[in-house]
């Protein structure tokens, strides 16, 4: 079972932050909700920012579009997550600079579909 935090996770059941939220945990991972309106997200305790994240992840899984990416690349690099995904609307090649910097994996794909495909 991995550790996923979902940046920009949402109870919005159109969105797909919400969407990911309810595959990964139906796929058995455990997931971590980053939302800073928020206190919780499909019942788990969301956190303002992966600063607040008391567990390590395993995987980052990126809601939130580049412009707002800046403020939290800090923690995702201080996270070392094994991975971090960026889905489609995130993609954002100033952020994969300072991943690859840090030595961090990342990938341009969608995860939903990489769990449907058997790819996460």
């Amino acid at each position: 079972m991995e550790k996923v935090a979902v940046i920009g996770a949402s109870n919005n059941p159109e969105r797909y932050s919400n969407k990911a939220m309810k595959m990964l945990a139906e796929y058995g991972h455990q997931t971590f909700p980053v939302a800073p309106a928020l206190s919780e997200v499909e019942g788990r305790r969301a956190v303002a920012s992966p600063a607040d994240l008391a567990e390590k992840v395993d995987t980052v899984t990126m809601y939130v579009g580049p412009a707002r990416q800046a403020e939290l690349l800090d923690a995702i690099v201080a996270l070392a997550p094994r991975r971090v995904i960026f889905n489609p609307g995130t993609e954002n090649p100033e952020a994969y600079a300072r991943l690859d910097a840090a030595g961090i994996p990342h990938l341009e794909a969608c995860t939903l579909v990489l769990l449907r495909t058997g790819q996460f």
